[in-house]
């Protein structure tokens, strides 16, 4: 549909050989509009990527539109370090009651730098400052940033292993992702040996692990292949940090705000962490990152965690105005909903497409794993991981105005992340467009 436009060349000789998503999406995109977008060529493009899930309410909305056009006229100022002004005092408020109402007089909110990896970084330095201790509890498959320290605490090998002497201390333990169980039983087993494993690891004398500072863990792996984890894991874990004294951070920087149908995909749990890392949506598609967290760990010193980018104002206006809309508009059901459809068109799909071996998510965070069906199937007749089918299906969904990402293991994982705002009809226009790339690839 778009031929790559040579033009661009200049651009990619400018940038970094680290680009990413530009390799892949080749063309000069000039306009967008909620889940469309349109390049210079005019060519039309469903965005099922939404800024990695930036965008919870699409591209330019109105009322988002109208909040940062009405700032930026008003004389206040856009730069304020981390003093205070109109528009942190109102986004502050909005922060804290977005949170479950009994928790809200107990939270304090850190604001980061401009990236979601900053509040990883901030929450490391929280939490060995506040308990004294070193280690760090991760997960096999997690993803949390690309600075050191949060790079540290991410799972993927290809990312880590070019750099040196990262963050010491960090110990990792299964995901329970039940397609493919690191322990190689069912479901139910593989949530009850993982509980049992983690627990007895941090509590066993001969682990080889102090205690640690604090446990960091994504309700909904992203990057890792938007593996959802069990409701039940997720209650155990948080009973196991409890009896042990450990700190849970949730890391909620692309599930959270609105994408998983509640607020906070950890909501759907019942749980209470002890810290959460924003970023992501709640910058209303401009740049903000922000931990919140119990007060009772509030113990760094003035000046502990700093940045010139923390008080970013029309970041705070868009992310007012982002909550807003969610309330306003009732984007938490209607983001159940249209997960509900967008779910059953793709059990479809997979009825269809013996390469597409798994198709989950929660709400608007979906991802299809797509299997090598001439491979060798493990004991539950499941294929391996089709990392090359993957990408050939994205480069065919773009052909055809459809805008994914892949993740997970090997790349096998199509992931979808619209705005939470997509019109019904628009995804099932993108399930179409899958369908035919599927059968491109066939």
């Amino acid at each position: 549909m778009a031929p790559f436009d040579h033009d661009l060349s200049r651009q990619f000789g400018i940038e970094s050989n680290a680009r990413t998503y530009s390799r892949t999406i080749n063309c000069n995109i000039v306009r967008g509009q909620g889940s469309l977008l349109f390049d210079e060529q005019g060519h039309r493009y469903i965005d099922c990527l939404a800024g990695a899930g930036t965008l919870a309410t699409g591209h330019n909305h109105p009322a988002i539109v109208s909040c940062l056009t009405s700032f930026l006229t008003s004389g206040q100022i856009l730069h304020g370090l981390d003093m205070v002004t109109p528009a942190k005092r109102i986004f502050s408020e909005k922060v804290i009651a977005a949170f479950p109402e009994q928790w809200r007089n107990d939270l304090k909110i850190q604001f980061c730098g401009p990236t979601g990896a900053d509040a990883a970084e901030a929450a490391i330095k929280l939490f060995k400052t506040a308990t004294g201790r070193s280690n760090i509890i991760a997960f096999h498959g997690a993803y949390h940033g690309m600075t050191c320290g949060a790079l540290s605490i991410t799972g993927n090998l290809k990312v880590k292993d070019p750099i040196q002497n990262l963050m010491p201390g960090v110990h990792f333990l299964p995901y329970p992702y039940l397609f493919r169980s690191p322990y190689g039983v069912g479901d139910e087993e593989t949530i009850d040996i993982s509980l049992h494993h983690i627990r007895q690891t941090l509590v066993d004398p001969e682990s080889g692990i102090s205690k640690p500072a604090a446990m960091i863990v994504e309700a909904i792996q992203g990057e890792g292949g938007c593996i959802p984890a069990p409701l039940r894991w997720l209650k155990g874990l948080r009973e196991i940090c409890t009896e042990l004294d450990i700190p849970l951070i949730l890391d909620e920087v692309q599930s959270g705000i609105g994408r998983s149908g509640a607020m906070f995909a950890f909501e759907l749990a019942d749980i209470q962490p002890d810290a959460v890392l924003l970023s992501k949506a709640i910058g209303g598609g401009l740049p903000m990152s922000l931990l919140v967290y119990h007060q009772k760990y509030d113990r760094w010193a003035p000046g502990a965690h700093t940045g010139t980018f923390r008080g970013n104002q029309l970041a705070m206006i868009a992310g007012t105005a982002t909550l807003e809309i969610i309330e306003r508009e009732q984007i938490l059901e209607q983001t159940k909903l249209k997960g509900a459809v967008l779910m059953h068109m793709l059990e479809g799909l997979k009825a269809r497409h013996a390469s597409i071996g798994d198709v989950r998510g929660t709400g608007l965070m979906v991802g299809i794993e797509l299997v090598d069906v001439g491979g060798e199937c493990d004991k539950f007749g499941r294929f391996p991981p089709n990392g090359d089918l993957a990408t050939r299906v994205k480069r065919r969904c773009f052909e055809h105005g459809l805008i994914v990402e892949t993740g997970g293991r090997h790349g096998a994982v199509v992931r979808l992340l619209p705005a939470l705002t997509i019109e019904t009809a628009l995804l099932e226009e993108a399930v179409c467009i899958l369908d035919q790339a599927l059968g491109d690839e066939r």
